[in-house]
């Protein structure tokens, strides 16, 4: 089935509001509206205790491709309590370029955040692979989605305006690999 901007920019307001400032309470007046308070807000916090809980599944996968590649888990934070919307990590295909993948924690989605290097094809392949078995259902969003820019959410490390899809279901985390 294919991906539609429409159902991704869907989840993104499911978990992002629209318009909100990530400002805390102390900047504002106390019957303004922040973001900590929103639904939305409630929603991530909510997907990523769930990804703490189900954070074995993902030990597992990445514990098999560490066994055939040099990589490095991005997701502990989710095991030390941080709100993020998505499992990553990366793969050292060189000593300088690497590149990324992410299991969306908002909904049944992943990415692989290519480097820009011949040697990373099979490497790429070889991690759909692994997500697709690990996470049956789950889409590779292709990059003319994931890089369009969702105008109207403000989020940890990227201001409003500046987040794309890709980070908003993936964090912040996805800008970490240079293409």
């Amino acid at each position: 089935m294919m991906i539609t901007r429409s159902e991704l920019l869907d989840v993104v307001y499911r978990f992002y509001p629209r318009g909100v400032h990530k400002i805390t309470r102390i900047h504002v007046p106390p019957d303004e509206l922040v973001y900590e308070d929103t639904e939305e807000r409630r929603r991530l916090v909510e997907a990523a205790k769930r990804g703490q809980a189900e954070y074995p599944r993902w030990k597992v996968m990445i514990d098999r491709l560490g066994e055939r590649c040099s990589l490095q888990n991005e997701s502990l934070s989710l095991l030390a309590g941080w709100v993020e919307p998505a499992y990553s990590a990366r793969i050292w295909l060189t000593d300088d370029a690497a590149l990324s993948f992410h299991v969306s924690l908002l909904g049944p989605y992943y990415g692989i955040h290519l480097a820009g290097i011949p040697e990373e094809e099979p490497v790429a392949r070889e991690i759909a692979g692994e997500i697709e078995a690990t996470y049956p259902g789950y889409q590779l969003i292709p990059p003319e989605l994931g890089n369009e820019v969702v105008p109207d959410v403000d989020m940890d490390g990227v201001s409003m305006g500046q987040a794309t899809i890709y980070v908003c279901l993936f964090s912040v985390v996805w800008t970490w690999v240079d293409p």
